[in-house]
């Protein structure tokens, strides 16, 4: 039996689109491919009627169960993969360099964790805030006109995906630590690395920022993830023991 992504664990997330008729068209390019689970955030306009005209009856399932938050943060909470799709690379942007590996990548992923595909805004894409929520990036590779159309985008991204399988069954991957659990210890990693002195106070999310790569890297799993929290809250509590004792110690 031939395995490829479990396109049931495949969620597109449209960030701040800006017309309705792109979220219809993205929606109808994910229906070609088996693609069903849309979210979209912060929409500049989110007219229902003009997305049904675009998206044609055989998506209207699509629409109607997609969901839409008002922040990134909110949108990302549940997932353990988020991918962003960008066109400009960089020092800062290491990327997967084509849909085809990333869809290799995510046919043993996918068993087990809820993956999120992230596309921004029509007119700037992903900002670098934005993807900070990314722990892959991917790039769709063109001639010398690099901009596509959003649900261009959608549609190669979701080709890619449906048509990816292998004949071997796939490595085990296990189940990787939500975007909410991952925020939370980055939270508790920069309250308790600014308090020991260790990255600069006036700007600690330009320090966190490598803390941010290194840990992404790693691909932690929740249990990973606990230990990290835990080791902060004891840091936290020697140094209050400590800062008690000295105090303790001068009063006497």
């Amino acid at each position: 039996m031939r395995e490829g992504v479990e396109l049931d664990h495949i969620t597109i997330v449209l960030n701040r689109p800006r017309y309705p008729e792109n979220i219809g068209a993205a929606a109808r390019a994910m229906r070609n491919m088996g693609v069903n689970k849309l979210v979209v955030v912060a929409p500049q306009n989110c007219d229902l009627t003009r997305i049904v005209k675009m998206a044609t009856h055989a998506a209207i399932d699509v629409i109607e169960k997609m969901q839409v938050f008002e922040t990134l943060t909110e949108a990302l909470a549940s997932f353990n993969l988020v991918v962003g799709t960008t066109a400009r690379l960089g020092r800062q942007r290491a990327v997967i360099e084509s849909p085809a590996r990333l869809a290799q990548e995510l046919i043993s992923i996918s068993r087990n964790n809820k993956v999120a595909v992230l596309f921004g805004p029509e007119d700037r894409g992903l900002t670098n805030e934005d993807i900070r929520y990314c722990q892959w990036l991917v790039n769709i590779p063109t001639a010398d006109f690099a901009s596509l159309n959003l649900a261009q985008a959608v549609m190669v991204i979701c080709y890619e995906l449906f048509g990816a399988n292998r004949g071997a069954p796939g490595v085990y991957a296990p189940r990787l630590a939500n975007r909410h659990e991952l925020d939370g210890m980055f939270d508790q990693l920069k309250d308790i690395l600014v308090r020991i002195n260790y990255i600069n106070p006036e700007n600690p999310d330009y320090w966190m920022a490598g803390i941010r790569h290194f840990f992404t890297r790693m691909q932690l799993r929740a249990k990973e993830v606990s230990i990290i929290r835990g080791i902060c809250r004891q840091i936290n509590w020697y140094a209050g023991k400590c800062f008690e004792d000295g105090r303790n110690s001068r009063e006497q």
